[in-house]
């Protein structure tokens, strides 16, 4: 399997193949790279319907150059601990990032999201999260509104008052709950048309139909989080017979 940066011609295949409506897996099958590479591609360089090969092949280049200099100063490479691999977290790092990107989510708060979840404490403040990223305060504070909006982040006080963003197994189960109750938001809606267009209706019997669906979805995500939550996180117990 071939590694390095890609070409300009599988960049034209990249294109080529994603005009004519193929997967990310089908494309990478065919230029022989991992299907992670193809995704990244074309997520940071407009997406499956604005992607461009030469755009595309500028725009890595630019970053490459820019690039550079910091590199040979290190200074946006925090050190790692534990003794892991400074290049294979970072592209690790930068792989959570297209995924959480192609889940829908904005590049900005991707990016802070993968910073936090790949930190082992867990939780960063504005400070550090900009100086890592080499973005703004002004950016991380939009992205962190965005995230805590989405149940994803949650905001703390350390021991010297300052505010800390963290990421935790719990923030994770009150994001999925917080996707229960947003889909069952969405199940009063539909269902409160049901009246209005006649439940005997083609609409009506259609709007009926998606709210029993999505009822189900909803109860069941709830329920799975709830049961994953007890049955995962839950302390194992201690008997009489139990020795330090």
């Amino acid at each position: 399997m071939p590694g390095g940066r890609l070409t300009q011609q599988e960049r034209q295949q990249i294109a080529l193949g994603l005009a004519d409506g193929l997967a990310y897996a089908e494309i990478a099958r065919r230029l022989d790279r991992p299907t992670s590479t193809i995704t990244r591609e074309v997520m940071r360089n407009g997406g499956p319907t604005a992607y461009r090969a030469e755009l595309a092949h500028r725009a890595t280049e630019h970053r490459a150059h820019r690039r550079r200099p910091a590199a040979a100063r290190g200074a946006d490479t925090p050190p790692q601990a534990h003794g892991r691999d400074v290049e294979a977290v970072r592209a690790y790092e930068e792989t959570f990032t297209t995924a959480v990107m192609a889940a829908g989510t904005p590049k900005m708060m991707s990016r802070v999201l993968a910073c936090l979840t790949l930190t082992d404490t867990g939780s960063l403040t504005a400070s550090e999260l900009a100086q890592r990223l080499q973005v703004s305060p002004a950016s991380i504070s939009k992205a962190v509104t965005f995230l805590e909006s989405q149940g994803l982040v949650r905001r703390e006080r350390d021991e010297r008052r300052r505010e800390r963003y963290v990421v935790d197994d719990d923030v994770w189960y009150e994001s999925m709950m917080a996707s229960a109750r947003s889909t069952a938001g969405m199940v009063e809606i539909f269902r409160r048309g049901v009246p209005v267009l006649g439940p005997d209706t083609p609409a009506g019997v259609r709007l009926e139909n998606v709210a029993r669906f999505l009822d189900f979805v909803s109860e069941s995500i709830a329920r799975a989080a709830e049961q994953a939550r007890d049955i995962l996180y839950a302390k194992p117990a201690t008997t009489p017979d139990d020795t330090a």
